[in-house]
Formats: C-alpha cells, sequence, structure tokens
C-alpha cells in the first residue's frame, strides 16, 4: 500500500486552511497546514512536502517571499506548488511557472474539485 502524498497548505485563513484540508483528505492525500511564509520554512525544514498549496496574500510576507525561498534551496527547488488567490487575474501562469508553480486558482471562483485536480496533475 503507498503512502499518501502529503500536502502542506500555507493559507493565512484557518476556514479555508481547514477547507483544503478536508477536500484533500476525502481524495486520499495528507495535509496540514500553517499560517505564514514562516512558520512553512520551518515546517519545510523538517518534513518536505510533495506539494504545497500556498495563498498568493498571506498575512506579513506574500508568497514571493516563499517562492524565493524555496528556489535558493536546490533540495526544495522542485516541490510543486499551487497557487489559490483572490489575484488570479493579475498572475500569469507563465510568470510564475519558474518557482514552481504549477497551476495558479482563483479562490473566488474555484471549487473543491478545482483543487484535487491539480494537485493530482502537479503530482503526476
Amino acid at each position: 500500500m503507498t503512502k499518501p502524498a502529503m500536502i502542506l497548505i500555507v493559507e493565512d485563513d484557518v476556514w479555508t486552511a481547514e477547507q483544503h484540508i478536508r477536500t484533500l483528505e476525502a481524495a486520499g492525500f495528507k495535509a496540514s497546514y500553517v499560517t505564514s511564509a514562516l512558520e512553512a520554512m520551518e515546517q519545510i525544514d523538517t518534513h518536505p512536502p510533495r506539494l504545497i498549496v500556498l495563498d498568493f496574500l498571506l498575512t506579513g510576507q506574500n508568497a514571493f517571499t516563499l517562492l524565493h525561498e524555496l528556489r535558493s534551496h536546490t533540495d526544495l527547488a522542485g516541490i510543486p506548488i499551487i497557487l489559490c488567490t483572490n489575484s488570479a487575474d493579475a498572475l500569469a501562469e507563465e510568470d510564475v511557472a519558474v518557482y514552481g508553480v504549477r497551476r495558479v486558482l482563483d479562490k473566488a471562483a474555484m471549487q473543491p474539485d478545482d483543487l484535487v485536480a491539480a494537485v493530482k496533475k502537479a503530482l503526476l
């Protein structure tokens, strides 16, 4: 039996983070969340995830802080990332692909199945 892929959710809205966890765990993944870029790096250092679901507009540092940090470490640079944001219209996937972003999801329009589909595709 294969071990479920560990997904790290970086989301400062606890309700949204918990919704993502329920959705991903119902699809067979294991998920946890942190609420800041700093907490994310601490978590990643001790338990590197298979994929990161990242809110773009975090309280404090935004997603680019974490994206830059991840890309500066060769052992972490390959972790696929899905950005979930209310600013999806302002972000072109080709502009953030250099950071390992595989998909940009619009929080206002996405459905739970959209997140699961994006995660499955990114982990292929």
